[in-house]
């Protein structure tokens, strides 16, 4: 059975990232799935719980570079514990513009896996001894990967740099 036939910049991206995932030998189960409006209901069409989503956040540094942070979805990123690894006094989220520009992928999309540049990877450890689900490079994708062995092709950083998330507020 063909697989799905992706079209634009989404077709481009998914097939980046599915090369990059071959290229180092990293098994991805991808899962077509409708647009989810919150992290909830997302987990609930994968049928997995919102831990274990997990975000490919870009991180630009004051030098302008970038990094990627890979956080669960039920968890937050730690700005200070992150600084504090990397090694430096500010790191922010680039507007979406720049991240798409860093990445070749648009947010909701986002990965390490075939990014145009790659940058280094700190991952956070509660993702570890288990499968996530994590973006495939394309709106509408979602790919299954063993975190272990997905930290381990990235050579990522695994360490402790996300707190709990606070609950926030639907939007009025």
């Amino acid at each position: 059975m063909a697989g799905p036939v992706l079209s634009g910049a989404d077709g481009a991206g998914h097939g980046r990232f599915l090369a990059d995932a071959s290229a180092r030998g990293l098994a991805v189960d991808i899962v077509e799935r409708p647009a989810a409006r919150s992290l909830e209901e997302a987990a609930g069409i994968l049928g997995i719980s919102p831990a274990d989503i997990v975000k490919s956040l870009v991180v630009k540094h004051k030098d302008g570079t970038f990094l990627f942070a890979l956080i669960p979805g039920d968890r937050q990123i730690s700005w200070p514990k992150l600084r504090t690894l990397v090694g430096v006094n500010k790191l922010s989220l680039p507007p979406a513009d720049m991240a798409l520009e860093a990445t070749g992928y648009e947010r909701g999309t986002i990965t390490p896996l075939g990014s145009t540049t790659s940058w280094p990877v700190y991952a956070d450890a509660t993702i570890t001894g288990r499968r996530i689900s994590m973006g495939a490079g394309a709106h509408g994708y979602s790919a299954f990967v063993d975190a272990d062995a997905l930290t381990a092709a990235l050579d990522a950083v695994v360490a402790d740099i996300s707190d709990p998330a606070l609950k926030q507020e639907a939007p009025l």
